[in-house]
């Protein structure tokens, strides 16, 4: 009886999306479609150019893999999002809304709705975990404070 209830409540592994569209070719495509909008939104787009200085070929083809390891599952990224976003203090939270509003704008205009909402629902589960890792940490507590 607990083992049920347990398996109930445990979080399913993610299944990778397949569809005869969506293959790197795609997603890679998408990756610099989206990247074109932020590059030229006026909060964002500066943002970005302070971290990634001329070319920007290697940062899309790591967000390439990032976004075929989340919707392929196929391992392609290997690296740490958190530690790579904890680092940005120029990032305020609401610059995720902004960000997402111009994932969800790319993948509406490029994708049938059945993998617009793939993408979608995993852009705002990493979207959530970025903002909870980046603004709503909790410090250590002090030597000697009482617990």
């Amino acid at each position: 009886m607990i083992s049920a209830v347990y398996d109930r409540a445990r979080p399913q592994a993610e299944m990778p999306l397949s569809h005869p569209l969506v293959d790197r070719v795609f997603i890679g495509a998408l990756v610099r479609d989206f990247y074109v909008r932020v590059r030229s939104d006026a909060r964002l787009g500066p943002v970005f150019a302070a971290e990634i200085h001329g070319d920007w070929e290697p940062h899309l083809e790591k967000m390439t893999d990032f976004w075929c390891s989340v919707i392929l599952k196929n391992g392609a990224y290997s690296g740490r999002p958190v530690p790579a976003h904890i680092k940005l203090k120029q990032v305020r939270e609401e610059d995720f809304d902004v960000w997402l509003g111009h994932f969800r704008k790319t993948v509406e205009e490029r994708c049938p709705p059945e993998v617009a909402e793939v993408f979608v629902d995993r852009a705002e589960r990493i979207a959530r975990s970025l903002k909870v890792a980046m603004f709503f940490r909790l410090e250590p507590p002090t030597a000697g404070a009482a617990g």
